[in-house]
């Protein structure tokens, strides 16, 4: 049931059949000279309007907006404070709430350090104060990690590169532009850095090299697979 495609009739008969809704989270991000600045939001979406075909499910409307830190300096990336997003996330569910939802799950396509830590300080402030809903914070790239052992053939793969690179060439292949160089940044060590890009020129992090169409289309499904899985548990009562 994706939500921005439901009238009010549709959405309130939806909730005779589901209370748990998934909240696609993206970023407006560099993605190497090679994916679009949306990569992000069109994992997290795609998996989620996916894995409503499967089980009864809402999808909400992404949020296309998250906090870059590290691509700050890339061209394209425009980021949301912190602060921001733990607000954003929080606005959602209470209203969400408000309509009938009790089972959340935060699906996050960008997983930066601080923008996840901000979705999972604001899920605990939310659990804390609603005592009759549940919420889990997943981001994609850690459920294609888990799935695709022995799939994904570069170490360390996080941004841009093999994973990324194959899973956009599936789901949107005439979004990928040419090719990217393998690239894995080093940054000094404990050091903030203000020209983060000094030490991240290409704005890859793994092997673009080694992706393939093929190989995102069974990245997708096993992610698929791992998001039917954690709404079964989270609807199973068993965290109330």
């Amino acid at each position: 049931m994706i939500i921005q495609e439901m009238t009010m009739t549709e959405f309130e008969a939806g909730l005779a059949c589901s209370r748990t809704v998934v909240i696609p989270f993206g970023s407006v991000e560099e993605h190497g000279p090679h994916l679009p600045l949306s990569t992000d939001t069109l994992e997290a979406f795609e998996v989620a309007r996916k894995a409503a075909g499967i089980i009864p499910l809402f999808v909400a409307p992404p949020v296309h907006y998250g906090n870059c830190r590290s691509t700050l300096c890339h061209p394209g990336t425009i980021s949301i404070s912190t602060t921001t997003l733990r607000m954003l996330f929080k606005d959602i569910v209470r209203s969400l709430r408000n309509q009938g939802m009790r089972n959340f799950i935060a699906l996050s396509g960008h997983a930066g350090g601080a923008h996840c830590m901000a979705l999972q300080d604001a899920g605990e402030e939310l659990i804390t104060e609603l005592m009759d809903i549940e919420i889990a914070v997943v981001t994609e790239l850690d459920l294609a990690r888990a799935a695709g052992r022995g799939l994904v053939e570069t170490a360390g793969d996080s941004h841009a590169g093999e994973i990324e690179t194959s899973r956009i060439l599936h789901s949107h292949p005439h979004l990928v532009k040419g090719s990217a160089p393998c690239e894995f940044p080093s940054f000094p060590p404990g050091i903030l850095v203000r020209n983060k890009r000094r030490f991240w020129p290409g704005g890859v992090w793994g092997d673009p090299g080694k992706a393939s169409a093929e190989k995102g289309a069974l990245l997708e499904d096993l992610v698929v697979g791992k998001l039917v899985d954690l709404v079964k548990l989270l609807e199973s009562g068993e965290f109330k």
